[in-house]
């Protein structure tokens, strides 16, 4: 009798510790997985100058550039960030050269935040 009561498996408090992470980390996933998407949209916008023939030859300045990068943004819902504020453009000869630097927090529990910072350069081609 006293192998078989060895063999119980879990008991109600680790099955509600492991219910508890669980739970912990998906919210946390949940909270930091839009803005993945979002710096994964503009990601993209960014790298259409290059790859998309018709809105490449429309984009010659460095305005026109901040332009299409709006309306990205814009089309995506993008409306938590400030272009000026995340994305520094130059042009180099027939090039764009483009950071991306921005951080967002979010609240996770009280005084405690999730954090991710995003910083990437981006060299653009441009038609």
């Amino acid at each position: 009798m006293q192998n078989i009561r060895a063999q119980q498996g879990m008991s109600f408090f680790s099955w509600l510790l492991i219910l508890v992470l669980v739970a912990f980390f998906a919210s946390a996933a949940f909270k930091l997985i839009p803005h993945y998407m979002d710096n994964k949209a503009l990601e993209n916008a960014i790298m259409a100058v290059e790859r998309d023939k018709a809105a490449g030859t429309m984009i010659q300045s460095v305005g026109d550039f901040y332009s299409h990068i709006s309306k990205s943004m814009q089309v995506n819902s993008i409306r938590d960030l400030k272009l000026d504020d995340i994305m520094t453009v130059t042009k180099s000869n027939n090039d764009f050269l483009v950071h991306l630097k921005y951080e967002q927090r979010e609240p996770l529990i009280k005084n405690i935040d999730l954090v991710v910072t995003f910083d990437k350069e981006y060299r653009v081609r441009a038609q």
